[in-house]
Parts: C-alpha cells; structure tokens; sequence
C-alpha cells in the first residue's frame, strides 16, 4: 500500500468503519440491477423490471437526502439503524412479492421502502472528514473513497447477476440485503469514530435546488443515471434474446469496466464534461 494510504489508516478505527463501509455500499450497485434479473426470470416483463427498478433509484433520491439530513441531527446510529430496517423489511416484502406472484403494486411499495437505505458512502466521508478536517490527509480519503466507491460499482453486478442466475433469481437482491444489514450495523456499532449530531439551525436562504450550478448538476447527472439504468435493462434483455443465461453476467462485465475507468480518468481529467463525452462514445456501440 503507497505511504498517503498507510498513514491514512494509521487513525484508530479507520480501518474497521472503512471496512463496514465497502459491505454497506455494495448493495447499491447489487440492488438495482438485481431487481431487474429477479423480476425478469420469474416474470419475463422486462417494462416491469425497469419501473421497479426505477422507482428504488428514485425512492432513493428523494429519501436519501432526508435520512442524510436527520443524520446530521441525531447522529448516525439513532437514524441509520431504522432506515436499514424499514429498508430490510421492504426487500422481505420484493423478495415474498416476486416469488409469489403477489400484485404488481405490492412489488411498487416494496420497491419504494427498498428506497429508503441510507446513504453510506457519505456516511463513511463524514467520518473521514471528523478525522482529518482541514488537513491534507482528507483529500487523500476522499480519494481512496472515490476508489472504493467504484469497486464496488464494477463486482456488484457481477455478484448480483452471476447469483440470480447461477442459483435462484431472489439470490441477488437477497445478498445485497444481507450486505446492507451486516454493513450498516457493523459501522453504528462503531461508536468512536461517529460525528458529532448538529442541531437544527434555521435559516432564511432558502433551499439549495435554487443554486444555478446546483441545477445544472442535477440535469447532468440525472441524464448520466438514465444511461445506467438503461444499459442495466438492455444488457439482461439482450442477453435472454440470446437465449443462455450465462451471457449475463459477461455482458455487465464488459459493461462495468467504463466505471473503472472512470475512477482512473478522474485523476488525470478534472473536468466532468469530458467523463461524460467518454461515457457517451462507451454507449456508440450498442445500436
């Protein structure tokens, strides 16, 4: 491991939230894509799929910076803990729903508090930012998280994919949940690294959606994720059209290369527009 790294995880508990941190955030990349095979295989409606899919990453969206926002309040483990379950509770609720051919609406709702999994990737910053505020050491954990984060976007799938199909199609989403639950509680187990809560401090400037650049963001990276999102249908879809199943899991292996080199293009190139003029030529291809 190169020094910056090593005397990064030289801080007591560094390793152990860094640790629970990878195992919370697989999920992410396992859930989405997960659902879309589960769904696929037991029902063969790949529209279904993709709005149930959807609407976890939109529950997400709308959820995630409200769990993030309460965190900041009462701390993580007074806040993460719940979120989890009512997440776990929901993914029992998807998984009995496709297994057992329940109405399409229950797997919606389910797929809706499925949403509600917290943020740990954020989490994780937040407590590297409590170590190293204001010293050059956090740049280099962001860093190394940026890293992490992408590691787990390129194996997720892998794993979700290569279970569904290799076992039963509820393996996936089902060990994606048990990453999520072994994750999160190992790291609010993990006291003494926790920030600090910050009371509530109101303020008349408004809400952040009405910054320009912030709007800007928003646009640019709600196009990025419909990209992904498509790529994760398509890729199954084609796959069935082909008739095998092992083509799956080479086709999201030879789709989740991109992210890597991603994660290496933003060291070398700052600029956001040309990632995504990258990702855009990625996508020629497919037609």
């Amino acid at each position: 491991m190169p020094s910056p790294y090593r005397a990064l995880f030289a801080a007591p508990g560094s390793k152990g939230f860094s640790a629970a941190g990878f195992l919370g955030r697989i999920p992410v990349s396992m859930m989405g894509i997960g659902v879309v095979t589960m769904v696929s295989q037991l029902t063969g409606r790949y529209g279904l799929a993709g709005a149930l899919s959807a609407t976890v990453a939109l529950a997400a969206a709308v959820a995630g910076p409200q769990v993030s926002r309460l965190v900041d309040q009462y701390g993580q483990r007074r806040v993460l803990r719940p979120a989890t379950l009512i997440s776990l509770t929901a993914a029992a609720v998807l998984l009995c729903a496709a297994h057992y051919g329940w109405p399409d609406w229950v797997l919606f709702a389910a797929c809706a508090g499925v949403g509600c999994v917290p943020s740990v990737g954020a989490m994780i910053r937040a407590r590297w930012a409590a170590l190293y505020r204001g010293t050059p050491q956090l740049h280099t954990a962001y860093s190394f998280e940026s890293v992490v984060d992408e590691v787990c976007f390129i194996f997720g799938p892998i794993i979700s994919i290569g279970l569904s199909t290799a076992w039963f199609p509820e393996a996936g989403p089902l060990l994606a949940a048990c990453f999520l639950a072994v994750g999160v509680f190992w790291l609010t187990a993990q006291r003494a690294t926790e920030p600090e809560p910050h009371p509530r401090e109101h303020r008349g400037g408004g809400t952040a959606l009405r910054s320009r650049g912030l709007q800007v963001l928003v646009a640019t990276f709600a196009a990025t994720g419909a990209i992904f999102g498509a790529v994760d249908v398509v890729t199954v879809a084609f796959a069935d059209e082909e008739g095998t199943r092992p083509p799956r899991a080479s086709s999201s292996r030879c789709t989740r290369p991109a992210p890597a080199w991603r994660a290496w293009s933003s060291v070398c190139c700052t600029s956001p527009g040309r990632r995504n003029a990258g990702g855009c030529w990625a996508c020629v291809p497919w037609p």
